[in-house]
């Protein structure tokens, strides 16, 4: 038992702020009031927090941590960060159920996750090994539509087949069972591009059926097409019977700039109908692997990995297509398969999005990339530092509540996570929010934030002045019966 006293309580459901104690074990949080100090005995060890504010931990509802969680445990990235949940199996992309031949081809972009990690074919192999693992953050993991055709389908570039589908939705219905917590897709990559409609409505029908379960998407086009994709993704999630979940929303591309308006107006009008939400990273540049349909000339291109020149990585594709003497185009070629930073996006639309009320942080962070893009090791800071405290973008209540209790009733887990009240886990996070900055750049993108004081998941001091203490995550299932709704 712990007592937190004098801290600016940010209880991620949009309560206005204000200074009190907490007190928590590893069972929940106990007991908060305005002072609890005559409350408990004076055995109670009790830590001052005048001047820091107090949140729940933040919840990554987009991240490609399926394989670092097993291989890299202590979670650094998100633990620094003050994310306490993390949400895998995104863009059609999880290790389940896919259990790699030895002589299997592992297209992109499943690459963006280590060949030696796809080994389960259910989930609950893969929730034991979680579980062996003993990670430092909790985890709920979605089955990727691209893996379940991999799984499948001998050839990934048509539709499938009857029995191939059947097969597909089979498997996803016993990892839903075992305790996933929905379906992903990524009908913007080529592994899955030739899927149509309805290939994905009948899986989402078959996750439809599991209470609490979501339909995340990385949409078929964010660029010329978005609208046409955004109608798409939310008429199947209808059809369905399915909360949707547009992943990392963006126009991207310098002809879509502005065009935010246009798609934030569709998704309000599609939110009168439907369960729908989106999430967003706080930065101009994506990231994914190298494609030559994306080298247009005008967007700058910073390469995160390449497998045939790895000594490439951090450095500019228009400069290393000079030195080549070549086009950008077949330098691309060249050195795939890789992983690039793209800069595809205008301020004024990122603005939009992520001050948007249906919209939540996502990271969408590359753990396995050489030189990764800055938003593993600082998206969450930077809301709080850039958006919230610099340019008032957001509330500081505002800016936690899309970072906890918001993220926690979008996917099935507010009765427990993503909010400051008795009876929830003890997923706790002490930060500066004078302070509190993100550090990590594109030059030195591994760089932990400023001002994350401490991190407490499910009650036991995970993360401390930088240093990782203990790893007490837990693998999670949206609760029977809970919606997904918005908050």
């Amino acid at each position: 038992m712990q007592l937190l006293r004098g801290a600016l309580i940010v209880d991620g459901v949009l309560t206005p702020a204000w200074t009190g104690d907490l007190l928590f074990d590893a069972s929940g949080i106990l007991e908060i009031g305005p002072d609890l100090s005559g409350r408990v005995g004076t055995h109670v060890p009790r830590r001052d927090c005048q001047g820091l504010a107090l949140a729940p931990g933040f919840i990554d509802v987009h991240t490609h941590d399926d394989a670092a969680l097993l291989l890299d445990p202590a979670m650094r990235p998100k633990l620094s960060q003050g994310v306490t949940t993390v949400v895998v199996g995104n863009c059609g992309i999880s290790l389940v159920p896919l259990r790699l031949a030895p002589d299997q081809a592992l297209p992109p972009p499943l690459n963006l996750l280590p060949a030696e990690a796809y080994r389960y074919a259910r989930f609950a192999d893969y929730r034991a090994a979680l579980e062996a693992a003993q990670p430092a953050v909790n985890v709920l993991a979605l089955v990727g539509h691209t893996a379940l055709r991999a799984a499948c389908m001998p050839e990934l570039d048509r539709p499938a087949q009857p029995k191939e589908l059947a097969a597909m939705c089979a498997l996803l219905d016993q990892a839903l069972a075992e305790g996933a917590g929905g379906l992903s897709s990524g009908t913007f990559y080529a592994p899955a591009a030739a899927a149509p409609s309805e290939e994905l409505l009948a899986l989402a029908r078959v996750a439809a059926r599991h209470s609490g379960r979501i339909y995340a998407t990385h949409l078929r086009d964010e660029m010329a097409g978005v609208l046409a994709a955004i109608k798409e993704a939310a008429d199947t999630a209808h059809q369905a019977g399915l909360p949707l979940q547009i992943s990392h929303h963006k126009c991207a591309g310098h002809r879509q700039w502005g065009r935010a308006i246009e798609t934030l107006a569709l998704i309000e009008r599609l939110a009168l109908r439907q369960d729908l939400g989106l999430d967003v990273y706080p930065y101009l540049a994506g990231s994914t692997v190298l494609r030559e349909d994306l080298v247009d000339g005008h967007t700058p291109i910073r390469l995160t990995w390449s497998e045939p020149h790895p000594e490439r990585s951090g450095q500019w594709l228009a400069e290393v297509a000079s030195e080549w003497g070549v086009t950008e185009v077949e330098a691309c070629r060249r050195l795939q398969p890789g992983g690039a930073c793209y800069f595809q996006m205008c301020e004024d639309d990122v603005d939009r999005i992520l001050a948007h009320p249906l919209a939540m942080i996502g990271s969408d962070g590359l753990p396995h990339d050489r030189q990764p893009h800055p938003r593993l090791w600082g998206a969450f800071p930077r809301v709080l530092a850039h958006y919230s405290r610099e340019r008032g973008l957001l509330s500081l209540e505002r800016a936690v509540h899309k970072m906890s209790g918001q993220s926690a009733q979008r996917f099935g887990l507010l009765h427990e996570r993503g909010q400051l009240r008795p009876g929830a886990a003890a997923d706790l996070l002490l930060f500066d929010p004078a302070a509190v900055q993100d550090v990590a750049d594109y030059g030195e993108p591994c760089r932990p934030a400023r001002g994350i004081e401490a991190v407490w998941v499910n009650g036991r001091l995970a993360l401390e002045g930088g240093a990782g203490l203990a790893r007490a995550g837990r693998v999670l299932s949206p609760r029977a019966g809970a919606g997904a709704g918005s908050c």
